[in-house]
């Protein structure tokens, strides 16, 4: 309990100190934004900021943070560093300079923005990638909570039907009928199921293992593939939303379209992203007493379970909820697992939907031309469900794959904010730095993971070799750029 202390001021001190650095870094200004600029009454309308806020923690954490710190517990307290650290230097910067990036080019979605600072090839390449990426978030939130309403009643494919339904008419409607009116109350739902069981962690003070004694993968004695389950890189693509993920990027802009003053652009973005390490945080210590706390009181639950994680970390929520929140903590539970991932869900497709409409310059006020971007999305989401659902361990791949796309997205958002920051004349270090981490990580984890080539040892000089050529790389396209400049 004194490593989650710590690091809970450690990310409270990272907003208050960090985060005000990287705004002087953008610094934001009282020009007018895009709500106001481009307002039409689908997308670009301006909210409350609180209401902004609290969208934009759902949006970006879903149920992200905690299952994500649930699968990570097998790496032990370690997970910590990588939460805080990642959070207040990656996580939390990448979305705070992605949302006000946006917000500096009227809108634009990630796509847009690649294109602009890296290039149209890469924009061509990034542009597919992101609604791929969208149609897998939409698809893995679904069958999530389909399989848990399922266990209290119906078929698991009329609730599939069901949340389909929803994510169209969330989709097409505009962003303040369903969205701006539900979202910040499942959001507090989200709050208040992680405060109380932060007030119990500190009343119980629970013994769970420290960093100073359990600095290793706690879980590699019984893990069959040790190459993909390392601490390195495993732990960076397991725990993704509670550090850094590449899918808050494609959501910061929905955020950004509402946003009336820049000025705001800290505490909604930089701010929502340390509130879902702290939610990471507090899971991450929930799991470590649940696994290896004395004793350990659910762990012949998860044994038990053979489906993959998609049941045996809502398993951990809901038993976690019932025995220490009570009757409360059970709906809280059930609006985390089945509402939260909905919620995801369609604003994924909604992401994907307005890329698609900026790519094809596509008016979205007529309903017609919403339907003709969102019916295939739809379409090739519900071929990918029932793949997904006919092959036994279906769900697991694509969610792996989604894990490894999801930060690989975040390698390019952060060399996006690293060129802009460069021909700004701004401290770069601050994307540069976690630029080449993340593409070392994700280079690794491509070439070690079963999932990919599984190289073993070969594939971290491989990583390294990825590392060296990001440097090169970066430090000819500098002197081209500046040396054109100086001319």
């Amino acid at each position: 309990m004194i490593s989650f202390s710590l690091s809970l001021v450690a990310l409270v001190l990272g907003y208050l100190l960090y985060g005000r650095f990287v705004e002087r870094v953008f610094g934001p200004d009282d020009r007018v934004t895009p709500a106001v600029a481009k307002a039409d009454g689908l997308d670009y309308i301006v909210l409350p900021n609180w209401k902004i806020f609290m969208i934009q923690f759902l949006n970006i954490a879903g149920t992200g943070p905690i299952f994500g710190a649930i699968m990570g517990a097998k790496f032990g307290p370690v997970a910590y560093i990588w939460i805080v650290l990642g959070c207040i230097f990656a996580g939390a910067t990448h979305d705070y300079l992605s949302g006000m990036l946006s917000m500096r080019n009227e809108g634009a979605g990630l796509p847009q923005l690649i294109g602009k600072f890296l290039g149209k090839t890469t924009k061509s390449v990034m542009l597919v990638f992101t609604v791929l990426l969208l149609i897998m978030v939409g698809t893995v939130f679904v069958y999530s909570p389909a399989e848990i309403l399922h266990s209290i009643g119906g078929d698991t494919m009329m609730w599939v039907c069901i949340i389909f339904c929803y994510y169209i008419i969330a989709t097409m409607l505009p962003i303040d009928k369903i969205i701006g009116k539900v979202y910040p109350l499942f959001a507090f739902s989200l709050l208040f199921m992680a405060g109380a069981l932060m007030v119990w962690l500190f009343l119980h003070w629970p013994t769970v293992p420290e960093l100073w004694t359990h600095l290793y993968n706690m879980g590699a004695a019984t893990e069959p593939d040790k190459w993909s389950d390392a601490i390195f890189p495993a732990l960076f693509i397991t725990v993704a939303c509670g550090a850094i993920s590449g899918f808050h990027a494609t959501q910061s802009p929905l955020m950004a379209r509402c946003v009336k003053s820049e000025k705001m652009g800290r505490p909604i973005f930089y701010g929502a992203m340390i509130t879902e390490g702290i939610v990471a945080l507090i899971w991450a210590t929930v799991s470590a007493w649940f696994f290896y706390g004395n004793p350990a009181p659910g762990y012949e639950l998860i044994e038990a379970a053979t489906a993959g994680f998609h049941t045996s970390a809502p398993a951990v929520v809901n038993l976690v909820c019932n025995d220490w929140l009570g009757v409360a903590g059970a709906i809280l539970a059930m609006l985390g697992v089945v509402a939260a991932p909905i919620t995801s869900g369609d604003t994924a497709f909604r992401s994907g939907r307005l890329i698609v409409a900026e790519w094809l310059k596509l008016d979205q006020r007529p309903i017609a031309k919403r339907l003709m971007i969102c019916i295939p999305m739809f379409l090739c989401s519900i071929a990918m469900l029932v793949w997904q659902i006919e092959n036994p361990d279906g769900f697991n791949t694509i969610w792996q794959y989604f894990g490894w796309s999801n930060q690989a997205l975040s390698v390019f958002t952060l060399w996006t904010l690293t060129v802009y920051l460069l021909r700004e004349r701004k401290c770069f270090w601050v994307t540069f730095i976690p630029a080449l981490f993340m593409t070392t990580v994700c280079s690794t984890w491509l070439f070690v993971s079963k999932q990919a080539f599984c190289l073993g040892d070969m594939g971290y000089g491989l990583g390294i070799v990825c590392l060296g050529v990001a440097v090169i790389w970066f430090v000819v396209w500098h002197h081209k750029e500046f040396g054109k400049t100086n001319k």
